[in-house]
């Protein structure tokens, strides 16, 4: 595992699924991670998995996990978080816009004029804003650190239909937010992806292929922590900004960095 030793991370919407197997990646490689997310205690979300669990894992797996709350609907939070980091480090090296909210009610296709206008809050205003706004707070403290990075996560949804209107406007929108942060950010040394994970065995997936209103094959779906390794994989790469403002499927990267999911690995 390439290290990430004295790199400093922010991963949101870490409490579970894709956002806790990035930050948990981080941890492998030694990373110093912020974990934000809005679950603190346990049974307090309708799914398992706090901010605080996640910390843990990533100190345990040999990184260092440091776990703020924060409701990335909520500008002033984001600011605040990101000013608590200058407060006590002396930049950042990473960002993954990774926080996103499933609506109350999760909506698997059907028609848009039928939907609540609430999931276009959910979808565009947590799921891409809140994306822009740390990413906004972010960059002045990653201009000087060399090998700089912000990932966003994406997905399939970004090029064609899947599960709503809203759902694919805000993806489509997270990749060409990461396509033109990088050209600005390219003169300073810091690059700008989005990564599309497969499909994912989420806690989330998990619950609604148990009710019978999801169709994956567990048994054939990537590991949220497939995704942490994938941005290992990129953060040390020595000719990253070769890499900035594409959209990479994390299965490509695997199959080319040699990474392996977690059940590979002992």
């Amino acid at each position: 595992m390439s290290s990430l030793t004295g790199k400093i991370c922010v991963v949101t919407g870490a409490s579970r699924g894709i956002g806790k197997g990035i930050a948990m990646g981080l941890g492998e490689a030694g990373a110093t991670v912020y974990v934000t997310g809005r679950t603190v205690r346990e049974g307090s979300a309708p799914l398992p998995g706090t901010i605080g669990a996640t910390a843990e894992e990533v100190t345990r797996r040999g990184g260092k996990g440091i776990a703020v709350q924060v409701d990335h609907g909520d500008d002033g939070q984001i600011e605040a978080l990101f000013e608590r980091i200058r407060s006590e480090q002396d930049g950042l090296d990473i960002l993954v816009n990774n926080v996103f909210k499933v609506p109350d009610e999760p909506v698997w296709e059907g028609e848009f004029w039928k939907h609540p206008i609430s999931i276009w809050d959910d979808m565009v205003g947590i799921g891409l804003r809140a994306h822009y706004v740390a990413s906004h707070h972010a960059a002045p403290m990653m201009l000087e650190r060399k090998g700089a990075l912000i990932v966003n996560v994406s997905s399939r949804g970004a090029a064609g239909y899947a599960h709503s209107v809203a759902y694919g406007v805000g993806k489509i929108g997270v990749d060409r937010l990461a396509q033109d942060m990088a050209v600005e950010l390219e003169s300073h040394g810091v690059a700008a992806v989005s990564i599309w994970p497969s499909a994912v065995k989420t806690e989330f997936i998990l619950e609604q292929v148990a009710q019978g209103k999801a169709k994956i094959d567990p048994t054939r779906a990537q590991s949220p922590l497939l995704s942490g390794r994938a941005v290992v994989a990129l953060a040390t790469d020595p000719n990253l900004m070769s890499r900035t403002g594409q959209v990479l499927k994390v299965a490509d990267l695997k199959a080319e960095y040699g990474f392996e999911d977690e059940e590979s690995i002992p």
